[in-house]
């Protein structure tokens, strides 16, 4: 690549040097983006299309005129690149750096602001320079607790994505550790993919694609084999992996959207024996997948009739019932108190959704609350000993609490205690000291003065 440490931003000598050493890095070489690389970056890895960027960046028009800097206001700026966030020259050009690259990009209108400008700041058809320094990257993130990261080698086209229930034919290389363990092409149901031996996190990954993407998705255990790992790959338990997806083809099954209400109901039974199958076998994370499922067609269904509303209270209330049992085996308990507060909200004594909260709750440490819950589920069922024996295990625990909180109050009371006799202490060491000191002094200058007195 290109370099000039001393590249000049101003005007007529910038294009000028633009011309004689820039780089056109567009796809179709039409000269929409020249780069000069000020400073050399790292060797290693660009950004892959939808990683997460980092830069600090100066534009400037062709007069040399300055109209946004970010380190004027000594923050940088993030976005994903590739995805259209930001100018298509920004796109353009940060895909060809490296991890600390500055360079400065000549941009036509086309990849800038095109023939409107921005007002005030740029005047409409106007070229304009950047100069851009790559500060970091990673790829995009696709959950919330960051298990599954992806970074776009190839990117797919058109604006669809599989949905839940889609089937998908795919291309599929998985790693662990640098190590090739599986490489075949495969079809599946997203939602369903474990069936076919894929892990979780290629599943969940599949309503982020489009056809003919290819990316590689870095999976944490939980997305990948779990605690259980893959005899079969030689995978232990508690591994990270890594598989390159590429989406060959799919196919959408309906949206909510388009369906009429019989369609929904008709669907729902065999969804939700999917759901309690992958229960049973402990696949907890799949099992969600088939109940949130019938949730979002149902829940804001009303029916006609009291028999096809009654279908759709007992279709939502049991999925909402089995999405609190799953989240509770694996340990999300806020879901759990969550749809077991939707649960109530249809069935206010429903015996099961007040001992599942409780039970959520209670491993929550909040055990007033949980056993209010459980004093509740004994309203609506004397009987029930599993509560009763909730109960007794809350009074415990808020017995051992308070304990706890006296002692910790008593000990803290104790060292303020300490402390203050220690101040004490010290200050009539200091008192001694300085009335030592004083005594001292008077007993010299008596010494001095009776040693000056005529004999």
């Amino acid at each position: 690549m290109t370099t000039d440490q001393d590249l000049p931003m101003d005007g007529q000598s910038a294009t000028a040097v633009f011309a004689a050493k820039g780089i056109d890095i567009t796809a179709n070489k039409d000269k929409g983006v020249i780069k000069v690389v000020k400073h050399p970056g790292l060797d290693g890895d660009r950004p892959m299309i939808g990683d997460r960027v980092t830069v600090h960046y100066t534009g400037k028009l062709l007069t040399g005129k300055r109209f946004d800097c970010s380190r004027d206001r000594k923050e940088p700026f993030s976005f994903n690149v590739g995805k259209g966030q930001v100018l298509k020259a920004w796109d353009v050009g940060v895909l060809s750096m490296q991890r600390g690259e500055v360079c400065t990009l000549l941009c036509k209108p086309e990849y800038a602001y095109g023939t409107a400008g921005n007002p005030e700041k740029i005047p409409p058809n106007s070229s304009v320079m950047f100069e851009m320094e790559l500060l970091k990257f990673e790829g995009e993130t696709l959950t919330d607790d960051g298990g599954i990261l992806r970074r776009i080698k190839v990117k797919g086209e058109g604006y669809t994505n599989p949905n839940d229930g889609a089937s998908v034919d795919v291309h599929l290389e998985g790693r662990c550790g640098g190590r090739l363990f599986d490489c075949r092409d495969v079809s599946f149901i997203v939602g369903e993919a474990e069936d076919k031996g894929v892990p979780l996190g290629v599943d969940r990954a599949m309503d982020k694609m489009q056809k003919g993407e290819c990316c590689v998705l870095y999976l944490q255990p939980k997305y990948a084999f779990g605690s259980e790992g893959k005899p079969e790959y030689k995978i232990g338990p508690d591994q990270e992996i890594v598989y390159e997806v590429t989406l060959k083809e799919f196919k959408r099954v309906k949206e909510s959207w388009e369906m009429d209400l019989n369609e929904k109901l008709n669907l729902a039974l065999g969804v939700k024996h999917k759901g309690n199958y992958y229960f049973k076998a402990g696949r907890y994370h799949q099992a969600v997948i088939q109940y949130q499922r019938i949730v979002s067609w149902l829940e804001m269904e009303c029916g006609t009739g009291i028999e096809q509303q009654k279908r759709i209270q007992d279709f939502v209330l049991t999925s909402h019932l089995n999405l609190a049992l799953c989240y509770l085996r694996i340990k999300e308990f806020s879901q759990v108190v969550e749809n077991c507060n939707k649960v109530i909200e249809l069935d206010e004594n429903n015996e099961k959704a007040l001992y599942r909260r409780g039970e959520a709750r209670l491993l929550r440490n909040e055990f007033s609350l949980a056993m209010a819950d459980f004093q509740q589920v004994l309203q609506v069922n004397p009987s029930n000993r599993a509560a009763r024996a909730q109960i007794s295990i809350c009074q415990s625990k808020i017995k051992e609490h308070h304990e706890q909180d006296k002692r910790t109050y008593a000990n803290m009371f104790q060292k303020f205690a300490e402390r203050d006799a220690k101040t004490r202490r010290s200050k009539r060491r200091r008192d001694d000291s300085i009335r030592n000191s004083m005594n001292g002094e008077v007993v010299t200058k008596r010494r001095r003065r009776s040693q000056d007195c005529p004999y």
